[in-house]
């Protein structure tokens, strides 16, 4: 591995023996045995300061709930590679971090938190340049990781360039590759929630699989699609249903593509009963919508870090919302049909031009230089941030204005015409509606939490 690590970390080979002892499935076994059952594995976010405190979160929430895949979220200092301070922190104040430091624990506290849980773990971080950590991932045994050179790039860091962080991408998708021709498959997922404000799914779905493309490329072999609730059930079950037939039609065939639906992600309502039901929602919707896993929310998410109980809970209403016992409650298939076809189409839209260009990866930053692609909210300089998202009379996310986005006429009349639907008479100012989309469950007068609302 390269000499770009802060400190030693066993060779790939001795972390490949290491991978191969375990006597654990992988992520990519869970989601395989998964997909083959059709039902949908569910993981909760987790991630401490302490590494005692860490252990003791991960086995109460085996022991508890028996999640099928275990998380370490990664603290905010080491997702910026500023390790040095987060090892003061661990010394000095580990409560003080909003995540697991991971390489400043070092490896061997990575596997002592691997051998401690029978399920598998995914690390979840939000860094832009992420070796040093991968390197500690591969060394810790852990064969999930979370990120791209995009959507772990400009929704978190302000001027980190695309070119320099796609390079650095490159480079564990290519660890994972050869990893791949050795017989370890490491799970390689795509943060689509972005921003988590308002995010349209053919805006989500066209980066995961512009990074899911430049992944099975360099011979990464397990590739999931992440995607944000939006908070429309037909919308968010289309969405989810058309990650397969997106994967049959740009990314090679010997790669396993898996549908992975984040609950919603936006503000939370913070009386418990409409967070639960939230919850129960996001689950069902995992369901209807065929994802293979669902990552849970807690009814403490409007206040802050939710504990071990909430997570425990959490997991259960997932649990329970994700099985055949609700295989009573269906949705239209004909409109979901109809919005999977046009989420298919405005993903085409902006994809196929970047995949036909001569290199992909070098297009990618000047697409977004001349806004052909784009990211509402973003913390970065490098995305130019001008399309506006809303909410239609449904609550389903449309492009309000879609900018330079290479959309063609019919798209672009069909996302207006939607918008529209509510009929005359007086509307609210952009900042006013904004407000109120982005509030959708949270805020006074939030919708009811319906299957159907068209």
């Amino acid at each position: 591995m390269s000499a770009r690590f802060p400190s030693a970390v066993p060779d790939l080979a001795d972390s490949v023996g290491y991978i191969r002892s375990l006597n654990k499935p992988s992520v990519a076994d869970v989601l395989r045995a998964a997909h083959r059952d059709g039902r949908v594995a569910v993981q909760a976010r987790c991630g401490v300061g302490s590494q005692a405190a860490q252990l003791r979160l991960l086995q109460d929430l085996e022991e508890g709930a028996r999640p099928d895949i275990q998380t370490l979220t990664i603290d905010a200092h080491t997702r910026m590679r500023r390790f040095a301070q987060a090892s003061r922190c661990v010394k000095a104040n580990p409560q003080d971090l909003n995540g697991y430091p991971l390489v400043a624990h070092g490896w061997q506290r990575g596997r002592e938190l691997n051998e401690a849980t029978q399920a598998p773990i995914q690390i979840r971080h939000g860094s832009p340049h992420p070796w040093a950590l991968f390197e500690v991932t591969i060394a810790s045994g852990i064969t999930a990781f979370e990120g791209g050179g995009i959507c772990y790039n400009l929704p978190y860091a302000k001027n980190f360039p695309l070119s320099e962080s796609l390079a650095v991408w490159r480079d564990v998708d290519a660890v994972c590759g050869d990893l791949a021709r050795q017989g370890i498959v490491v799970d390689r997922e795509f943060f689509g929630t972005l921003t988590a404000v308002l995010i349209p799914p053919s805006t989500s779905l066209a980066i995961s699989v512009l990074e899911a493309w430049l992944a099975a490329r360099e011979g990464v072999r397990c590739l999931s699609i992440a995607y944000p609730q939006g908070g429309e059930v037909i919308q968010d079950v289309a969405t989810l249903r058309c990650i397969p037939r997106l994967a049959r039609r740009y990314l090679p065939g010997d790669a396993h593509v898996y549908p992975v639906l984040h609950q919603y992600m936006g503000p939370f309502p913070a009386e418990r009963p409409r967070a639960d039901a939230l919850i129960f929602y996001g689950a069902l919707v995992a369901r209807l919508g065929r994802a293979t896993k669902v990552l849970t929310k807690t009814h403490q998410e409007a206040f802050g870090i939710p504990d071990t109980h909430a997570n425990l809970e959490g997991l259960a209403t997932t649990g329970l919302a994700a099985t055949s016992l609700l295989d009573f409650v269906t949705v239209n298939e004909d409109q979901v049909s109809e919005e999977a076809d046009w989420i298919e189409r405005e993903v085409a839209e902006l994809v196929e031009p970047i995949l036909a260009c001569g290199d992909p990866r070098a297009e990618i930053p000047q697409a977004f230089a001349d806004g052909r692609l784009d990211i509402p909210f973003s913390a970065s300089r490098l995305a130019r941030s001008d399309i506006i998202p809303m909410r239609d009379p449904t609550g389903a996310i449309r492009y309000l204005t879609s900018s330079n986005l290479p959309f063609s006429t019919a798209t672009s009349r069909r996302n207006q015409s939607l918008l529209e639907a509510s009929g005359p008479g007086p509307r609210p100012d952009l900042i006013e509606q904004l407000t109120r989309d982005i509030n959708f469950f949270a805020g006074p007068g939030d919708p009811s939490i319906t299957v159907g609302r068209r």
